[in-house]
């Protein structure tokens, strides 16, 4: 009795048994195939308590053995290794169908054969080196993959090597053990040296950026791991791994941070003014803590309830599809991703205009105690929802999440709707706004040189008492957290603009002028 396999095509002569069944047909897809490998029939086959080995009648039967490794699909979008072994009578139709299987996996030319890898040893709990060794450095030698390996030393060590030192034509792509601030510095890294190779000036808002030609993925091991969490849908070393060997792609959108025509930073993930800043820079005094830090910090500055002046001035997103308050979640196949956030006539024209020949800025002066901008869903384990739930990590736009002053037990209202299946936006005190575009300058920012920040509390010390006169000690600026790193200045201009042409066409960094779209080997959102 025979049972066809599927990959791609049937596979006839072969039997293969399932766990407690006299044996059935199971389909798999060629891309997510891993590898293939011939058996010695004799040693033996593993049970791995997925698929049972040939019975020893079965075996003697049917002498020819190989084992195919694919992608199996679990719970909570994590993904599995798992192998099936198929045997026939004819050794010669075994190498065969080996050999094809191998030809097929060949022509995936989505898939990377040579990876750059980086791993930092002091994120999260200091567990970077054993992660990758024993679990993801197996299945990069299943599928294949040769890489080059280097630990970190100090911080902004990859970020350095990217700009300097790596030969990056040798490779297919580039990969972090790490957490999100990993995932950073090799985004800064490999942009600026594009940029520096091509004579291009960041620190030009308007300048065009060139796109790179290495693609990003992160295995994570952070504290947070926020961008894997939004873009895979879990943080597991595994399921990323899984993703990159198979070639997986995903567009973001990134925001370039310019203040006064100079180039501060890019964020993809999060920029926060106010709550957001003040954890931050709390909490990198107390790095002896580990992640501990962010919930002392988070619960110190909830007290201390700090609100800061200053006007926000932003191009809203007037042509995009959706809204930040709609129920629509960014998934894989996203149709408003895959537009870039515009809608399409039959003749693929865009059917609204670009909201710089439509209308004009807006300008908000207020007091507020959180100024956020939330370039995807920024969702991690500690918040499923995100800060942003209907954020889409390609549309071209940013969320511009603005938290007036209120009082505590309203503030804490809004945190807690980061956890809870209710419309965090629906508060009185809360407003959000999809933009292309936006500006922040605080009240006490002098027009001609901003002040240092480090300076602040000794300039601004007699301003500061006129206006807070029940506290002294109030602060007049906050620190802009720009994806868990403090920016230099509290007055900044924000950019990201739509980049055109379909998700996942190219294998690039592709670039426009204030923003950049990263293709990212790290897979589908779920």
């Amino acid at each position: 009795m025979h049972h066809p396999f599927k990959v791609g095509f049937c596979f006839p002569k072969f039997l293969r048994r399932d766990k407690g069944e006299s044996g059935t047909s199971h389909g798999v897809s060629v891309s997510e195939i891993l590898a293939v490998r011939e058996l010695d029939v004799d040693s033996g086959t593993k049970d791995d308590g997925r698929w049972q080995k040939m019975p020893q009648k079965s075996t003697e039967a049917y002498p020819y053995a190989f084992t195919v490794s694919y992608v199996e699909r679990a719970w909570q979008h994590r993904w599995r290794c798992s192998d099936v072994t198929f045997h026939c009578l004819e050794g010669a139709l075994c190498q065969q169908w080996v050999q094809t299987i191998r030809e097929q996996l060949t022509a995936l030319t989505s898939r990377p054969k040579h990876l750059l890898v980086y791993i930092n040893p002091y994120g999260g709990k200091q567990q970077g080196e054993r992660i990758y060794e024993q679990k993801v450095a197996p299945l990069f030698t299943l599928a294949s993959i040769s890489t080059h390996v280097i630990v970190t030393e100090h911080a902004n060590h990859a970020r350095d090597h990217l700009r300097t030192e790596a030969e990056l034509k040798k490779y297919d792509g580039v990969v972090c053990v790490g957490g999100d601030g990993m995932f950073s510095e090799m985004v800064h890294g490999l942009v600026s040296r594009t940029q520096r190779d091509n004579g291009v000036d960041q620190n030009s808002p308007e300048e065009k950026l060139v796109p790179c030609t290495l693609r990003i993925g992160i295995i994570p091991a952070g504290s947070t791991d926020c961008i894997c969490y939004a873009t895979v849908g879990i943080n597991d070393p595994v399921t990323s791994a899984l993703h990159i060997i198979v070639g997986d792609a995903q567009a973001m959108d990134v925001c370039s941070v310019h203040h006064n025509n100079t180039f501060l930073r890019y964020s993809v993930s999060l920029l926060g003014y106010g709550f957001y800043g003040d954890v931050l820079a709390d909490s990198e005094r107390k790095r002896w803590m580990g992640p501990a830090r962010y919930d002392f910090s988070g619960f110190k500055t909830f007290l201390t309830h700090h609100y800061y002046e200053g006007t926000v001035s932003f191009l809203p997103a007037t042509d995009i599809l959706g809204t930040p308050r709609d129920k629509t979640r960014c998934r894989a196949g996203c149709f408003i991703c895959q537009h870039n956030g515009q809608l399409y006539s039959e003749d693929h024209q865009p059917l609204f205009l670009l909201p710089e020949y439509k209308g004009g800025w807006r300008v908000i002066r207020g007091k507020f105690l959180a100024i956020n901008a939330a370039s995807m869903s920024c969702a991690c384990p500690r918040s499923p929802k995100g800060l942003s739930p209907a954020a889409h990590l390609a549309d071209g736009t940013t969320d511009l999440i603005l938290v007036r002053k209120c009082s505590r037990f309203n503030f804490l209202r809004h945190l807690l709707r980061h956890t809870s299946k209710y419309d965090q936006f629906d508060m009185t005190f809360v407003e959000v706004h999809r933009v292309r575009r936006f500006r922040f300058t605080p009240r006490y920012c002098q027009s001609d040189s901003e002040l240092d920040l480090r300076e602040n509390g000794k300039k601004l010390f007699s301003q500061i008492c006129r206006d807070h006169p029940a506290c002294s000690c109030s602060p007049a600026y906050s620190s802009w957290n720009c994806d868990g790193e403090i920016l230099p200045h509290a007055a900044i201009e924000v950019g990201l603009v739509r980049i055109e042409g379909k998700i996942l066409d190219e294998n690039l960094l592709q670039s426009a002028q204030t923003g950049v779209k990263v293709h990212l080997p790290f897979g589908q959102r779920p």
